[in-house]
């Protein structure tokens, strides 16, 4: 998978594409899960879903523009693979591997189990935004749609989204950036569809 995804990065010939694999290298991002409970919590989940994520954002490109044409000047294949590839480099260095409890199934007794925990305190930037100031940290230009894209993924699930003006601010950028919407149905997809949690 992390050939695959540097595969597809490079792919874009954006300059600054190796500085940005040496930085996710750098903080785990290839080994880390997607989340700490929910969609691929598990060792490499973060990749497998940024990689699920530019699937269903290359489907959904090439189905929108069979429908109209003039999408495909909004959504440029570059920028589809860098908005899906990269949008959450933020979770690359919170996640740290601890234990929980459980009850054991069969005897009903208290276990400790590996778990995935939470640390925010390296770079506490939030989400989106965290994920596009790093990208800039680390000299990689980034498009203003792309910025905007990588910014709004979360869309609604955002904590800024409960005020007014951020409601506003939402509103507007999917206005302005196409990719805003294709990013936003994109990893709800790959998170909801692809990556649920099988009984």
């Amino acid at each position: 998978m992390k050939e695959r995804f540097a595969q597809l990065l490079r792919s874009t010939q954006r300059e600054g594409v190796d500085m940005v694999l040496n930085n996710l290298e750098r903080l785990g991002f290839f080994k880390a899960p997607a989340s700490t409970a929910f969609h691929l919590s598990c060792e490499g989940g973060l990749v497998e879903h940024s990689l699920n994520v530019c699937d269903m954002a290359l489907m959904l490109r090439e189905q929108m523009i069979l429908r109209d044409e003039s999408l495909s000047e909004s959504l440029p294949l570059e920028s589809v693979l860098i908005v899906s590839l990269l949008h959450d480099v933020c979770k690359a260095e919170i996640y740290k591997l601890g234990f929980r409890n459980r009850k054991n199934e069969t005897t009903g007794a208290w276990e400790k189990v590996p778990a995935y925990e939470v640390d925010y305190s390296a770079c506490p930037l939030g989400h989106g935004e965290k994920s596009v100031i790093r990208l800039l940290q680390w000299g990689f230009q980034l498009k203003a749609d792309e910025i905007l894209a990588i910014r709004w993924h979360m869309s609604a699930w955002d904590l800024p989204f409960q005020s007014a003006e951020m409601k506003g601010n939402l509103n507007a950028a999917k206005e302005k950036a196409p990719l805003c919407t294709l990013l936003q149905c994109a990893d709800g997809l790959a998170s909801g569809l692809l990556e649920r949690k099988k009984e």
